[in-house]
């Protein structure tokens, strides 16, 4: 039956090997179970909801990649979206989660309306490679002054705007332990290096009188605080389309950017030949709204899913198995609950490392290539925004295109998105 079902003989796998993926899979991404209820939390959302929401959004979010694409992708609320939604959206502009939450959906909607249409693939085409690779390196670098500032190594100062903080504190040396344990496991290809390194500090916290133990396994918690409370209309009478439009570009990139890259990775997109892209696409889409429904924010896939695919991960079973130990984490929320913030604060430290990558991407010859570049990533950490950095890597890039009459390397999407920008300040700048 589940070879019909997921087509194994076809992909030359088994059983066993995709059940043994599902589980790598699950154990590199199962940080996010600890991350982001701490994150969203700050918002005034209860932390025990979004621990389950995250838990079913994930499991939601890699059913449905499963069966509508049979694809071994496992699916999560993502990072950087999450901190956009938390630190700027709320944090920053002001919005209640409820309306945040409705511009997630919102967001879902215009994603899956632009896969089923085409114009994603016109606007992934449009959008220049050296602007893609710096929007994940700038969210990178925000999820890294996150992580600095949630841990105390970077506080801030009256003069110099921040300044180390005091590295003999309990948080701080927790946090930099944390770091190391992530960094060298990894380094060593330990599955689970981030999910090892979190649980490590949470124990040691305890033990050293820093934390208090909530216990390991109980029923789920209630999540009636989060679940349909999202504000969609409340959404739209705020104005808040200059954020709808961040959510729905940096989904775009990194679910296209994610899935391709993985896809191909297990031999699933190859040249002239038929695949399930589209399909995996709305998958993503479908899952961005069921996330929000359930209380959190945008869900996408994974680039943590190249660990399964290493493993021989081929097809749907793969992530059907992500998504049960998604819902078998349901039972685990009071140690959910004992994670401190210092605990999470390496793996956001570790994950924003990997994001700054990207830049190798970056034509660095070419001014007019690394200038918009450079600004995108520079601006998003320093003015606590992901918003203010695509702006002004957007706006930048067709000034400049424009002044050095190098009218050709402009596509109608760059343009676009551009202006939508220009009027967003112009008409809302605060």
């Amino acid at each position: 039956m589940l070879d019909h079902l997921f087509r194994l003989a076809e992909h030359q796998t088994t059983v066993r090997t995709e059940l043994l993926a599902g589980f790598t899979t699950f154990l590199t991404m199962s940080y996010i179970i600890f991350v982001n209820p701490d994150i969203l939390s700050s918002t005034g959302m209860d932390k025990n909801a979004v621990f389950v929401a995250t838990c079913l959004a994930a499991a939601l979010g890699s059913l449905v990649m499963a069966v509508v694409a049979n694809w071994p992708i496992g699916m999560a609320p993502g990072m950087g979206l999450n901190a956009f939604f938390a630190f700027t959206v709320v944090g920053a502009l002001g919005y209640t989660w409820q309306q945040a939450l409705g511009a997630v959906f919102i967001s879902g909607v215009i994603f899956m309306l632009l896969t089923i249409s085409g114009i994603r693939s016109w606007l992934i085409r449009g959008i220049p490679r050296s602007l893609q690779s710096a929007i994940a390196a700038g969210i990178g670098l925000f999820l890294a002054i996150i992580a600095l500032g949630s841990s105390g190594i970077v506080v801030s100062n009256p003069v110099t705007k921040v300044a180390l903080g005091d590295l003999t504190s309990a948080p701080v040396l927790f946090t930099i332990l944390g770091f190391f344990i992530i960094a060298a496991l990894d380094a060593l290809k330990v599955r689970g290096a981030i999910l090892i390194g979190i649980i490590t500090v949470t124990v040691l916290s305890m033990l050293t009188g820093h934390n208090t133990f909530q216990g390991i396994v109980s029923a789920p918690p209630s999540m009636i605080s989060t679940f349909m409370q999202l504000d969609i209309i409340g959404a739209i009478n705020t104005g808040i389309v200059h954020v709808i439009l961040v959510l729905v570009l940096v989904e775009v990139f990194d679910a296209t950017g994610t899935l391709i890259g993985i896809a191909r990775r297990a031999g699933l997109v190859e040249e002239n030949k038929p695949n399930r892209l589209g399909r995996a696409l709305f998958a993503d889409s479908s899952a961005i709204l069921a996330g929000s429904v359930l209380g959190t924010s945008s869900t996408t896939a994974y680039v943590e899913s190249a660990s399964g695919v290493q493993a021989g991960g081929r097809t749907g079973l793969t992530a059907i198995t992500v998504a049960a130990l998604f819902l078998l984490a349901l039972f685990f929320s009071p140690l959910a609950s004992s994670v401190p913030p210092y605990a999470t604060a390496p793996a956001l430290l570790y994950v924003a490392g990997l994001m700054t990558r990207e830049l190798r991407e970056v034509d660095w010859g070419e001014v007019t290539e690394a200038t918009p570049a450079s600004l995108t990533a520079i601006i998003m950490p320093f003015t606590y925004s992901i918003a203010n950095g695509l702006a002004f890597g957007f706006i930048s890039y067709v000034v400049l295109k424009v002044l050095t009459r190098k009218f050709k390397d402009i596509h109608p999407a760059t343009v676009i998105v551009a202006i939508l920008f220009v009027i967003k300040y112009a008409a809302f700048p605060d």
